[in-house]
């Protein structure tokens, strides 16, 4: 039997409006850039996958599909080595950073992610079977997400004031969760910290909970904290949160914390890459790892991931970044096919302001989404939406993500709250 093979790739970066989101390193950008990976094959399929967008990354995507045309979409072992390969001649093994607080030494994994969900999207539509199944089958056909709340200006500089408002109080906060409640039907928040005082952000989540009783409640201030500070909440919080997420930055400094509370640690930050399990475990630093196939390599490695933290007796959660609907569908067939999924995932699929997949597959009803019934990824593109936002990326003079250097063009003074309570 003739198997297909790679014949080309397309990288289209794209930009959609993003809404003035504060975090410890600064404030989105009023555009927020991903680019979607296309693979196809002699055979007349098309592969989706989606990652981010600047110029480093698209530098070294491009790289790749220069490199990658003849080969066997189902050999995902030999598409990682030539991955390794031309990052080794192009970069010279060089790392990657994505905005300002997600720093991992080797790009691999980051560049190698897009091009196997594409992979795997192309086997599913070959073999008329779901992502999910490749994966090893479906353990649930939908999938739970946590309503993400950011304190937030009423608008960006300059312009008009967005439909969310402004969240700077907890009064404001608890609208908008409760805007995410009703909206989308959540059945957990989580509140980015690391904007206002520890003191004023506890206090949010007191007010989430007084709102909110029966609803898991979860604060991430991203290492604003030092292990001190983060002990004293933690005994402020115990039995309101369900866990506390990267309060204080590193691996050392998480443990210190772990060490003192008996309230559960998460992190998307101080593990991010194979290479951190080891002294995380040693440490018992954290008990919860949020995945991020972006991140760690794809659904697969991802999966391992998993594996790996239901040996250690670990949680198991997604990050997410600001994402659009291929994303979006990775993630729920990555997550319906794993077993030791113990908390609702991350997403930033409200804030989103367009989309590029056709509407129907993706939809959120109770907090959750159910799992794409079509082939492969089961979502396809809207060329109209795709060529606007790919226009839109033009033009819109964003390039990279910089939540700082974005703060202080509206504010000097500013630095980094990494640390800083």
């Amino acid at each position: 039997m003739t198997r297909s093979r790679i014949s080309r790739v397309e990288v289209t970066p794209v930009a959609f409006r993003d809404p003035p989101l504060l975090n410890v390193v600064g404030v989105h950008q009023p555009w927020a850039l991903r680019a979607i990976v296309e693979i196809h094959t002699d055979s007349g399929l098309t592969g989706l996958a989606e990652t981010y967008a600047d110029e480093t990354h698209l530098a070294r995507l491009a790289a790749v599909a220069a490199a990658v045309g003849g080969h066997d979409p189902y050999d995902l072992h030999g598409l990682r080595r030539l991955v390794t390969d031309v990052l080794g001649r192009e970069t010279g093994g060089a790392g990657a950073s994505f905005g300002g607080m997600l720093d991992v030494t080797s790009a691999v994994d980051t560049v190698f992610s897009p091009f196997e969900v594409a992979c795997l999207d192309l086997q599913g539509r070959e073999s008329g079977r779901p992502v999910v199944d490749l994966l090893g089958g479906m353990v649930r056909d939908r999938v739970p997400f946590s309503g993400y709340l950011f304190y937030k200006w009423a608008g960006h500089p300059g312009e008009e004031f967005d439909e969310w408002g402004e969240a700077l109080t907890p009064d404001q906060v608890v609208a908008q969760a409760r805007r995410m409640v009703d909206g989308w039907g959540f059945g957990s928040l989580k509140l980015k910290g690391g904007v206002l005082p520890p003191e004023d952000e506890c206090a949010a989540i007191e007010a989430l909970r007084a709102e909110f009783p029966d609803l898991p409640l979860r604060l991430d201030p991203n290492g604003a904290w030092s292990p001190e500070t983060s002990l004293k909440v933690a005994e402020r919080l115990a039995g309101v949160v369900e866990y506390l997420e990267d309060p204080t930055p590193g691996i050392e400094g998480m443990a210190r914390v772990s060490a003192g509370t008996e309230l559960t640690l998460a992190t998307n930050m101080c593990v991010i890459a194979f290479e951190h399990l080891p002294p995380a475990v040693a440490a018992n630093a954290v008990q919860v790892v949020l995945s991020d196939h972006h991140l760690w390599g794809g659904l697969r490695r991802t999966a391992l991931l998993a594996g790996i933290t239901e040996t250690f007796g670990m949680g198991l959660s997604m990050h997410s970044n600001s994402h659009l609907g291929v994303s979006l569908a990775a993630m729920v067939h990555l997550a319906a096919a794993t077993p030791n999924l113990t908390y609702a995932c991350d997403t930033h699929y409200p804030w989103k302001t367009q989309d590029l997949v056709r509407p129907g597959s993706l939809d959120f009803v109770d907090g959750s989404v159910a799992v794409p019934t079509g082939v492969g990824l089961g979502v396809e593109l809207d060329r109209d939406a795709l060529a606007l936002m790919h226009e839109q990326y033009l033009t819109c003079g964003v390039r990279r993500r910089e939540d700082t250097v974005y703060m202080q063009s509206i504010d000097r003074s500013f630095t980094p709250n990494t640390g800083r309570w």
